[in-house]
């Protein structure tokens, strides 16, 4: 494999020289200045890349310009090319248009396009078998690791104008109970009223319902709560809550599991002299809590009247010094004159300042959810990318199904169907058959309890399921395939781990508040809780296209009364069992599930299909790591994103390219294919068009005869578009405009995978980081 150089050095050219020839220094060096290199690692291995050809030859892709993304499934592109054939004395400079397959892996944000076929060639002099050679390389010469390309470039490209979102029925906007709180608060949040659970030889009961370690001691009628090392008591649960003091003996006496690690550690409970005791809200429906670290203190958002609270990790505005405040969280804006309320829904009639917000605020995560904007668009778009997974019928085995006594199903208004409400699958009847949706996979049996097996067919009563339903989600997987007796491909987007499109942007949760399961036959109270829209502070995260949720202020367990799941199969509990989760930690479990498990993690190998085995179970995103690794290991190319994304191009050798490796260079990276058929490049003052060995102003464009066939006649174009004509120029700007947009995303991306930005809160996290925001805007409400 080649390495990768830096431009414009004597080693580079000297490579380039060895690959191309000496008559590649005039042909493809341009003449303008190379960018500055930034110092970040590459997402997708940077561009243009070369490669060897089967013919001997060599050939330079540059970056793929998206004409379209259909369904986010199918890819058309354009891509000027350099080709030089074996023996030849330079290279010459053409086009392709090209149509994939495409995959996306969210937590890696790479695109894989696969199969490759080239479907349009424009080269001036090629034989055709040398565009045969050409379209032999691009078909089959990409090795599969490297056929990737950075999401956001692919972001960058798409026009976002040609996606119309469909908005989910149903889905609600009522606002929760808001309170605020300028000093320390927490919320401590019940799903409905307490549900005490006893402790075995013990005089305690926990509370199995809400976020935080919260107890009763029945002998002294008190509740005790913990928030961190510091335990506050109340003789009601409405409070007041006041400093503890002395714990009775039987916390000491709490069972030495896991359960109680975090319990124990904070014994015995610590003075509370000289801390700050912070107030407790408590409340047993929907509720969101606005904290601010003191009186209210504004920055002026530029261009705008808009003034932004940024004494807070909430997302809160203010029209005007004695205007209204919004407020957005789970995906929705909700107005008000004060702090204090009334609350109501304002994203249908947020003010067209909020679409002001520059890319750069600390804060800009918040154009995701203004309707009419591109980052609502692309917000809408990404949560219809699907994860997919190939099953193997014959070797998956179906999760254990188990009912609180006889089974027990309840009707699905309007539809025809009845869910399972005693046990926690999600497990649908339609006529006298069964559907269970678990983790991402359809599985079917002929009575409730079993046996089961996966299905490659679903009813599509099913997927009219409406959102007012708590089993709405199991309608966003899909069967994508089945084709033999032995696999089926399934799919699953957003919508399955709780990420719904609204008002024209992607939003948490449908906004229904679905009741959990309660019984009360056993020693242990049984609760089986829906995922809800609030009691997280849900935010969107333009760096996942998740929502991240959970604060200090909501709970040790994420929050909204999920900090305990009971296991059906032992009869116990498993206490922060739901944060864990098989993908996460505490506070930090994006678009989570708690009655299937499942979440929409963006760290690398979560995702709906993270918790199946690898054998039964093929990950569609899988790939993903394979690129990464393979990018990463020692002696394979070296990846670096320069300037506008295009000026390095790294040689891989490979049959035929003997010892040439180098990179070949075009100042700025900035050549494109017009889709006229010529190859253009942006001197920074203009354009310019190859043609005749050299490049020439567009300004007096020629027709140019265009090469037919690629192999094949019907693979040919008309030649009869004029060059450099203002359609053509319009295009190329638009390209390179999202070229240098996608680049800088893609580095901006880097840096906050790295590490050296903790900002989820702006779109431009070091610009954030400048101002002063970036800290709080994200990193700051995780655990």
């Amino acid at each position: 494999m080649g390495v990768s150089r830096r431009a414009r050095t004597p080693a580079a050219v000297a490579a380039l020289v060895a690959m191309f020839g000496p008559a590649a220094r005039d042909v493809i060096l341009a003449q303008a200045p190379a960018p500055a290199a930034v110092d970040t690692s590459a997402i997708d291995g940077g561009w243009p890349r070369a490669y060897s050809t089967p013919a001997g030859g060599a050939i330079i892709i540059y970056q793929p310009q998206v004409a379209s993304w259909d369904a986010r499934a199918h890819m058309v592109a354009y891509a000027a090319m350099a080709y030089q054939a074996k023996g030849a004395a330079k290279p010459a400079l053409g086009t392709v248009k090209v149509e994939s397959s495409t995959s996306v892996s969210m937590s890696s944000r790479l695109v894989r396009f696969s199969p490759v076929k080239v479907t349009e060639t424009s080269f001036r002099d090629l034989s055709r078998e040398q565009l045969q050679d050409v379209v032999a390389a691009i078909d089959n010469g990409i090795p599969e690791d490297e056929r990737v390309i950075a999401l956001d470039r692919v972001l960058a490209n798409v026009d976002k104008s040609e996606i119309i979102p469909k908005n989910v029925d149903g889905v609600k906007s009522d606002a929760p109970a808001i309170f605020f709180s300028s000093n320390p608060a927490i919320l401590v949040i019940f799903d409905g009223d307490p549900i005490w659970s006893p402790i075995q030889n013990n005089e305690l009961k926990f509370a199995v319902n809400t976020n935080w370690d919260v107890f009763q001691h029945e002998p002294s009628h008190t509740f005790y709560l913990r928030d961190n090392k510091l335990w506050l008591k109340a003789a009601d649960m409405k409070g007041p809550w006041s400093p503890a003091g002395s714990l009775p003996p039987s916390f000491s006496k709490l069972p030495a599991d896991d359960n109680w690690k975090d319990v124990r550690a904070a014994l015995p409970a610590a003075s509370a002299a000289g801390k700050t005791i912070p107030k407790v809200i408590v409340s047993t429906v929907p509720s969101e809590l606005i904290l601010l670290r003191g009186a209210p203190a504004y920055t002026p958002v530029s261009g705008t009247k808009l003034l932004w609270v940024n004494n807070t990790d909430a997302d809160v505005f203010r029209l005007g010094a004695n205007g209204p405040f919004y407020y957005l969280v789970a995906g929705r804006w909700f107005s008000s004159p004060s702090f204090s309320g009334p609350w109501t829904f304002a994203t249908t009639t947020l003010p067209e300042d909020f679409k002001k917000i520059s890319l750069e605020h600390p804060r800009s995560r918040v154009l995701a959810s203004v309707p009419g904007t591109p980052q609502a668009v692309e917000g809408v778009l990404l949560a219809q990318v699907p994860q997919t997974a190939r099953v193997n019928r014959k070797q998956l085995k179906a999760p254990d199904v188990d009912y609180q006594g006889e089974p027990q199903f309840e009707p699905i208004p309007p539809t025809a169907l009845s869910r399972a409400v005693n046990t926690d699958k999600e497990i649908i009847k339609v006529g006298d058959l069964y559907y269970m949706c678990f983790q991402g996979v359809w599985f079917m049996a002929r009575s409730a309890s079993g046996p089961w097996e996966v299905t490659g067919s679903v009813p599509q009563e099913i997927y009219e399921i409406p959102s007012s339903s708590p089993v709405h989600n199991v309608t966003y997987v899909t069967v994508v395939e089945d084709d033999n007796d032995e696999w089926v491909t399934f799919a699953a987007v957003a919508g399955y781990t709780g990420m719904m499109v609204a008002w024209g942007c992607a939003v948490w949760g449908t906004g229904w508040y679905y009741p959990p399961y309660v019984w009360y036959g056993g020693f242990y109270p049984v609760y089986y809780p829906f995922y809800p829209t609030y009691g997280y502070g849900a935010w969107y995260n333009p760096w996942t296209g998740a929502y991240g949720r959970g604060a200090a202020w909501y709970g040790p367990y994420g929050g909204a009364g999920v900090g305990a799941r009971y296991n059906p199969r032992t009869g116990t509990y498993s206490r922060g069992a739901v944060a864990w989760g098989p993908y996460g930690a505490r506070g930090v479990a994006d678009a989570y599930n708690p009655r299937t498990g499942a979440y929409a993690r963006t760290s690398q190998g979560a995702g709906v299909y993270g918790s199946w085995g690898a054998t039964s179970v093929q990950r569609g995103n899988q790939w993903a790591q394979t690129a990464r690794v393979t990018n990463r290991a020692t002696g394979a190319t070296t990846r670096v994103t320069r300037g506008s994304g295009g000026g390095e191009a790294i040689t891989r050798n490979g049959p035929g390219a003997g010892n040439n490796s180098g990179i070949a260079r075009t100042g700025s990276g900035d050549v494109y294919a017009g889709r006229d058929g010529n190859v253009y490049r942006n001197t920074g003052s203009g354009w310019q068009k190859y043609d005749n060995g050299g490049w020439n102003s567009v300004n007096t464009p020629t027709p140019q005869n265009r090469a037919g066939s690629a192999g094949t006649a019907d693979r040919g174009v008309s030649n009869n578009r004029t060059p450099g004509g203002s359609d053509t120029v319009g295009q190329l700007n638009r390209d390179r405009a999202a070229r240098s947009e996608g680049a800088t995303r893609t580095r901006e991306y880097g840096t906050t995978r790295s590490g050296t930005s903790s900002s989820a809160g702006s779109y431009r996290p070091s610009a954030g980081a400048r101002s002063g925001g970036a800290t709080r805007g994200g990193g700051g409400r995780r655990r």
